[in-house]
C-alpha cells in the first residue's frame, strides 16, 4: 500500500463555517461549475474573499492577472436550474463550508466543495466506516460482510460503501436499522445498477444518499474511482471483504491509504480469485481481521480524533459545528514580478508548492494566491498531493 501522506509545510487554511443564505448557497454552485474553478481553487477563493459572492465579481480581474483567457462564469439561470432538480429528486446541497459537511471528507487533500445530500444527513456527522468488495461476492464473504455491517452499526458506526453489486450491496442492508450511507458515481437520481433501485429508494428513505455530480447525471467508468475516493475520504477505515487482484475496490483501498485511512481485510483462500486482492493488501501491510471487535479496537482513539475535528465521537449525538462570520481576507500586495518569479519555477514536472515557497522566498499565503490567479487563468494543472506544473497548453512563459 502506498504510504501515508507526510506532513507539509504548506497547510491549506482552514475554510470558515457558516450557515449560508440561498442567495450565496447559489454563488456557491456558480462558482463550482465556473470555468477552471477546481476543489483547491474554490478553498483558495473561498478563504481569500470570504464568500462565493465576492469571489465571482473577482474571477475575471484574477484570469487577467494570471494572463489567461476570460473565464465562463456559470449563469444564474443555470444554477438556479440544478439547485431546484436536486430538490425535485429531493436531494439538498452540502457545501465544504457549511456545518454538516462530514469532517474527515473536509480533511483531505481537495475535497469535493459540494455534495448533494438526498436523506438523513445527521448520519454525516457521526463516525463512519466503509465496507467495500466484489460485485461477486461469495456466500462466505456475504455472510461476513452482514456480521460486521451488523456488529459496527450496532457499536456507533454509519456504515458506507458504493451501492454496487455484491458486497456493497449486501453491507448497506445490513446497516439500514443503524445507519447506512451509501455514495452514488452519478445523479442523485440515477439508479446504478438497475436492480438495487429498490435499495437506494429505502436508503434514501431511512439512510443517505450522497454524490458529488448534478442530477440526472449518468455515470462513466472514470467516475467509479471519484466515488471510491469519497468513500474512503469520509470514513475513519475501510474493510475490504473481498477483492479481485485488479478491481475497484483496491482502489478505493490505495485512496485509503493515501488519505492516511486504516485499511483491514478478511484474509481468503489462497486459491479463490476472490481473495487475492484481499490477500496482496495483508501483504502490502493491511490490517488482518477475523471480527468486529478487531476492528473497533483500532478505531476507538482513532474516533476520538475525528470528533475533536468536529464530528461526534462513539455513541455521542450529533451537534453542528458553530457558525462563524465569514469575513474577507486582507489581500496582499502582489506585484508582476512575483507572479513571474512563480512561473519562473514551474515547468511540466509536478513541483511541490512547498518547494516554490522556497525558491522564489515569497510566503506561502502568496505563492497560495498566485497559484489561484494561474489555476483561473488556465497556466497551471493540479495533480494532486500539492503538486502542480504549467499546464500543456500554457504559452511560453
Amino acid at each position: 500500500m502506498p504510504k501515508r501522506n507526510e506532513p507539509s509545510l504548506f497547510t491549506p487554511a482552514p475554510l470558515p463555517v457558516a450557515a449560508l443564505d440561498e442567495p450565496e448557497r447559489l454563488a456557491c454552485l456558480r462558482l463550482i461549475r465556473s470555468d477552471s474553478v477546481g476543489p483547491v481553487t474554490f478553498r483558495e477563493l473561498i478563504n481569500h474573499y470570504g464568500g462565493a459572492r465576492a469571489a465571482l465579481e473577482a474571477l475575471p480581474e484574477l484570469t487577467r492577472r494570471g494572463r489567461g483567457r476570460p473565464s465562463r462564469i456559470c449563469p444564474k439561470s443555470a444554477a438556479e436550474a440544478e439547485l431546484e432538480a436536486a430538490r425535485r429528486a429531493g436531494a439538498e446541497p452540502l457545501f465544504t463550508i457549511e456545518p454538516g459537511y462530514p469532517a474527515a471528507l473536509a480533511a483531505i487533500d481537495a475535497p469535493p466543495p459540494m455534495l448533494y445530500v438526498k436523506g438523513d444527513r445527521t448520519l454525516l456527522e457521526r463516525p463512519l466506516f466503509a465496507i467495500v468488495g466484489s460485485r461477486q461476492a461469495s456466500g462466505a464473504g456475504t455472510k461476513l460482510t452482514r456480521l460486521f455491517a451488523a456488529e459496527l452499526g450496532r457499536a456507533g458506526l454509519a456504515i458506507v460503501s458504493g451501492l454496487a453489486r455484491g458486497i456493497d450491496m449486501t453491507a448497506h442492508e445490513a446497516s439500514v436499522e443503524t445507519g447506512t450511507v451509501a455514495v452514488l458515481a452519478g445523479g442523485i437520481d440515477v439508479v446504478y445498477p438497475p436492480e438495487n433501485a429498490g435499495l437506494q429508494r429505502l436508503i434514501g428513505e431511512r439512510g443517505t444518499l450522497v454524490t458529488e455530480q448534478p442530477p440526472a447525471f449518468a455515470p462513466r467508468a472514470k467516475d467509479f474511482p471519484r466515488r471510491n475516493r469519497l468513500i474512503s475520504g469520509m470514513s475513519l477505515g475501510v474493510l475490504v471483504v473481498e477483492a479481485a487482484r485488479k478491481s475497484g475496490t483496491l482502489v478505493t483501498a490505495r485512496f485509503a491509504a493515501e488519505q492516511g485511512r486504516e485499511v483491514f481485510a478478511v484474509p481468503g483462500h489462497p486459491l479463490d480469485p476472490r481473495a487475492e486482492g484481499t490477500n496482496q493488501l495483508l501483504r502490502s501491510g493491511a490490517t488482518l481481521v477475523t471480527a468486529p471487535a478487531d476492528i473497533l479496537e483500532v478505531l476507538e482513539p482513532i474516533a476520538g480524533l475525528i470528533a475533536r475535528l468536529g464530528a461526534p465521537a462513539f455513541g455521542e449525538p450529533a451537534v453542528a459545528a458553530p457558525a462563524a462570520p465569514l469575513a474577507p481576507a486582507p489581500q496582499p500586495l502582489l506585484t508582476a514580478e512575483d507572479r513571474e518569479r512563480v512561473l519562473s519555477v514551474l515547468g511540466p514536472q509536478p513541483v511541490d508548492v512547498d518547494e516554490i515557497v522556497r525558491a522564489t522566498g515569497l510566503t506561502a499565503r502568496e505563492v497560495r494566491i498566485i497559484l489561484m490567479e494561474l489555476d483561473l487563468a488556465g497556466m497551471i494543472e493540479r495533480h494532486g498531493q500539492q503538486l502542480v506544473s504549467l499546464a500543456s497548453d500554457a504559452p511560453p512563459v
